[in-house]
């Protein structure tokens, strides 16, 4: 009866360790999803910042 009972806590404790092991999977994903969209909101800001640029080089020909 307690060799069945070591058995079963030793299973049970390497099976609640090797979960945290397994869950930290999850941030590193997170972390580059947020650096790619800070990618994509660079990109699109600077986008943006060439098309306004761009109007008002147009709007000074205009008024010329």
């Amino acid at each position: 009866m307690k060799k069945l009972l070591t058995l079963m806590f030793a299973i049970a404790l390497s099976l609640s360790l090797s979960s945290f092991a397994f869950a930290q999977d999850k941030p590193d994903d997170k972390k580059m999803d947020k650096k790619e969209d800070k990618a994509d909101k660079k990109a699109k800001k600077h986008h943006k910042k060439e098309k306004k640029e761009e109007k008002k080089e147009e709007k000074k020909e205009d008024k010329k």
